[in-house]
């Protein structure tokens, strides 16, 4: 009897232990790592098939794991899927306390489809896990550090990972795999193929080992080749705990046909460029990206300097220093809404319309698209028909509003300096308003860009209001006037001789007798009305003439209707009793005598031209030249009339 329970107390235990052994699978286990999968990355993870080989060294083995989309997104195809997932767990060293070692890890036949809906909602961030019910007040304490993690090599094959972003036109796909190097051990590597911005793309990438990825005890290596339509880009260095992204030591070089092409991979908006190459030092810290050491070429500007992006606010806040030694104003005519391109017009239409004044549309949303703070300089302006000599421009964009203060240009000894202000209005409309002021001009470059010669110093002011969608349109619509005047100075006797169509003097002086005159005063007072620019003033006065002009300059179809009439100071030789005509267009003027005035008396009806020049002249006279004595005759000569 005492045999027999004996025998059952045996045999029962050892009975069930052998039916257990039979009939066990390792998949009763598939619900709870499920759980504790989807708890950890806030997404449903389902799980095929789970094998365990017990050992020292024990291998798990997950088959077709699948991590579902975050609930709510919208998509066919689950976030990820792993054909296989090998996990090797060292149990000795967690025995004896040396915290979890994974010697190996294993993935082969990932799919990963990283989407962004076309309302702008992404599969890509995994969301953290929900806190536990209760006052949310009452701070959660920290929770006690865990075992320590030890990963010894990576291993991925046959994996491939998706990108779709329609906001940039984006659908890439990149095959990944690690591979063997020998000295770097087993490398992330991956080769990409797609669109981007609407233009094809190809990338190739090497990085460091996977384990390395979560540590910030060795930099993480990354060398990086991109061809996206014409754009070429290269990044090679070390990041520091790249999924923290706690630090970068990067070299970047880029090249292409357009700079404003990168406007989609940066977020800042660039205005359209000639071709370019640059490079320079790129990296990050402090939540801040720097892109430092820059070198390189737009068009024939040179540049340098530094640039800074904090991505952090509601828009990128963007500071740069910029700096070229020679700049080509040709390469900034995107800025003002022109075309950059070498050998082509500032209008794509100037050929048909015959128009010459950019009229691009300004685009708004690109000025609520980024903060901007920026300084420019340049040492030298490239170009025989330019006057100018160097620029420095400060410009700030803040919530669509851009500040230019100042924009300067240098003209020899004096400056042309600007203040700008643009306002984005309903409508796709800006709100300009502008103040510039003419500084001792040097007289002297501007006759040589004219390709004359001249002397003196010419100062002014002008000022414009306006609303517009282009530079076009804002000069068409605008409002304001223009001020200039000098005293003293020189110019080209054959220049004035011929605007007096005094023919014989024009042909002496064209001989060099003489090769300057005597400049004594100069005032021109113009007043800009809905975009139309009427003389109220313009008189000159040289040894040998005194010359005035009126008329109007319509921006708004980009005409000229000027006419200059001129009374010598001495008897002349072949000269023709006429005014002279300036009219036209912008891009073809042309200049003719007078003719309805050809076979009136000689200077007598150019005298009595002049005796209609209304003593409200007087006021502008002497407001722009003061108490010179070097502009007295000619405010003589306006009372005597």
């Amino acid at each position: 009897m005492r045999f027999r329970r004996w025998m059952v107390v045996v045999a029962v235990p050892l009975l069930a232990l052998g039916v257990l052994a039979v009939l066990f699978s390792w998949s009763w286990f598939i619900p709870m790592v499920e759980v504790r999968a989807s708890a950890a990355l806030g997404q449903p993870v389902t799980i095929g098939g789970l094998g365990v080989r017990l050992g020292r060294v024990t291998e798990v083995q997950l088959r077709d794991v699948v991590v579902a989309n975050p609930a709510g997104f919208q998509g066919d195809a689950p976030f990820a899927r792993v054909r296989e997932l090998t996990v090797r767990l060292d149990v000795m060293a967690y025995l004896r306390g040396d915290g979890i070692v994974l010697p190996a890890i294993a993935v082969r036949g990932g799919d990963v489809q990283a989407r962004l809906s076309a309302d702008g909602v992404s599969n890509l961030a995994l969301a953290a896990p929900s806190p536990a019910l209760g006052n949310p007040a009452t701070p959660t304490p920290a929770p006690a550090p865990g075992p320590r993690v030890r990963i010894g090599s990576i291993r991925v094959d046959e994996t491939t990972a998706h990108v779709v972003y329609p906001e940039l036109r984006g659908d890439v796909t990149a095959q990944i795999e690690t591979r063997e190097m020998p000295t770097a051990g087993l490398v992330v590597t991956a080769e990409g193929r797609g669109t981007y911005a609407g233009q094809p793309l190809t990338a190739s990438f090497i990085g460091g080992t996977i384990a390395d990825l979560n540590t910030n005890e060795r930099p993480w290596p990354i060398a990086l080749s991109i061809q996206n339509g014409r754009t070429e880009a290269t990044v090679e260095g070390r990041l520091r705990d790249p999924f923290a992204l706690a630090g970068a030591d990067l070299r970047l070089s880029l090249a292409g046909p357009d700079l404003a092409m990168l406007t989609p991979l940066t977020g800042v908006p660039i205005p359209q460029t000639p071709p370019f190459r640059v490079a320079g030092r790129l990296d990050y810290s402090e939540t801040h990206y720097r892109f430092t050491e820059i070198d390189g070429l737009v068009g024939r500007t040179d540049i340098g300097g530094t640039l800074t992006i904090d991505p952090r606010g509601r828009v990128p806040d963007v500071t740069a220093a910029l700096r070229s030694r020679r700049v080509d104003l040709r390469d900034l005519a995107g800025f003002i809404g022109g075309q950059p391109v070498r050998g082509t017009p500032v209008r794509p239409d100037a050929a048909a319309s015959g128009r010459v004044l950019p009229n691009a549309p300004v685009n708004v949303p690109k000025f609520e698209a980024a903060n901007v703070h920026l300084q420019y300089e340049a040492g030298q302006v490239l170009g025989n028909s330019t006057p100018l000599d160097n620029l420095r421009v400060s410009l700030e964009l803040v919530d669509g509003i851009v500040t230019i203060r100042p924009l300067r240009f240098g003209v020899g000894s004096g400056a042309i300096e600007a203040d700008i202000v643009l306002t984005p209005q309903p409508e796709g409309t800006v709100q300009a308003v502008a103040g510039i002021n003419f500084q001792q001009v040097d007289i002297a470059r501007l006759m040589s860009a004219a390709g004359s010669r001249g002397g003196g110093a010419l100062n002014g002011r002008a000022r414009i209001e306006s609303t517009g969608r282009s530079l076009a349109e804002l000069l068409a619509r605008g409002n304001g006037n223009l001020f200039l005047s000098t005293a003293g100075g020189n110019l080209s006797a054959f220049l004035v001789d011929i605007s007096g169509l005094r023919l014989g003097n024009a042909l002496l002086s064209g001989l060099g007798l003489p090769d300057r005159t005597e400049l004594r005063c100069f005032v021109a007072d113009f007043v800009l009305r809905r975009g139309v620019l009427e003389s109220r003033a313009t008189l000159l006065e040289t040894a040998d003439a005194l010359i005035s002009a009126s008329g109007t300059v319509r921006l708004s179809d980009e005409r000229i209707d000027m006419r200059l009439r001129s009374e010598s100071k001495r008897p002349t030789v072949g000269a023709l009793p006429t005014a002279l005509l300036l009219t036209g267009s912008f891009s073809d003027p042309s200049i003719a005598p007078e003719v309805v005035e050809l076979g009136v008396r000689g200077g007598l009806a150019v005298a009595l031209g002049f005796a209609a020049l209304p003593l409200a002249l007087l006021p502008t006279i002497e407001l722009g030249i003061g108490d010179d004595p070097r502009c007295a005759d000619m405010r003589a000569r306006v009372r005597r009339r």
